[in-house]
């Protein structure tokens, strides 16, 4: 019988263990299938950090390192110089990038590295189990807020995608999401295109991609992808942040 559904030759021929409705087994196979569109796998080199994105090097069937929590970008930036001819990008959460790896992003960012960077945000410590992450909601609970996060004592959820957009060395930005079939194929879009602008030495390129985790939110899968759409969504809103190269600029 022909497979309808066949999968990437960027993925190995093994299941996924993330929990049942988390986007990270999504995310990985559109990257999976960016790399094979652009038939760029033997040139590839994956970054994992710490966290749910660990499992990394489980899945893709080309080239990962596994690197210190936050780390991922200034790796990127060592092996991107060394080898100026292969295509690096660094997979990592929100609890990696926006916490203990805002230095390192920010100043990858700021140098325009000829990087790419998905950056996956569930508004939680997915992995250690639910605690507060930068991007946690005003009022959402967590293991380490229990009675919601309190503006007052935490901060806001930091908006990483705007943090960055501002910075010169920036060459493309774009938040997307997981939820639905469109908002899959334009996450596609997104990753390809900043697989392809490293490819033509354009800079700094980062997709924020909304994902859900239906395990640390305590809810269904259902009621995951409604909170993403009701709640998520209107702190961090979809779309194209900068695109240095883009017609319409």
């Amino acid at each position: 019988m022909e497979q309808v559904f066949k999968r990437p030759e960027g993925l190995k021929q093994v299941s996924y263990r993330f929990c049942p409705g988390c986007g990270h087994s999504l995310i990985h196979r559109i990257i999976a299938e960016c790399i094979d569109n652009l038939n760029i796998r033997e040139k590839v080199i994956g970054i994992a950090p710490v966290g749910c994105a660990v499992f990394a090097y489980d899945y893709f069937n080309f080239d990962v390192i596994e690197v210190a929590h936050g780390r991922p970008p200034a790796a990127a930036t060592g092996l991107k110089r060394v080898m100026p001819d292969k295509i690096v990008f660094s997979y990592q959460g929100d609890g990696d990038l926006a916490a203990i790896g805002t230095a390192e992003i920010i100043h990858a960012a700021n140098r325009g590295e000829n990087i790419s960077v998905f950056f996956v945000n569930n508004a939680t410590y997915g992995m250690t189990g639910g605690q507060m992450a930068p991007t946690t909601l005003s009022g959402q609970k967590t293991t380490t807020t229990p009675r919601g996060r309190d503006i007052k004592t935490s901060g806001h959820p930091l908006r990483v995608s705007e943090l960055l957009a501002v910075i010169e060395g920036v060459s493309f930005i774009t938040r997307t999401s997981v939820d639905s079939i469109k908002n899959l194929m334009l996450t596609k879009k997104a990753v390809e295109k900043a697989l392809r602008y490293q490819m033509e030495n354009k800079g700094f390129s980062l997709v924020e991609i909304l994902s859900p985790c239906p395990t640390d939110w305590g809810m269904t899968t259902e009621e995951a992808i409604d909170w993403m759409r009701s709640e998520m969504m209107s702190v961090f809103p979809l779309g194209v942040l900068k695109d240095k190269f883009s017609v319409k600029n």
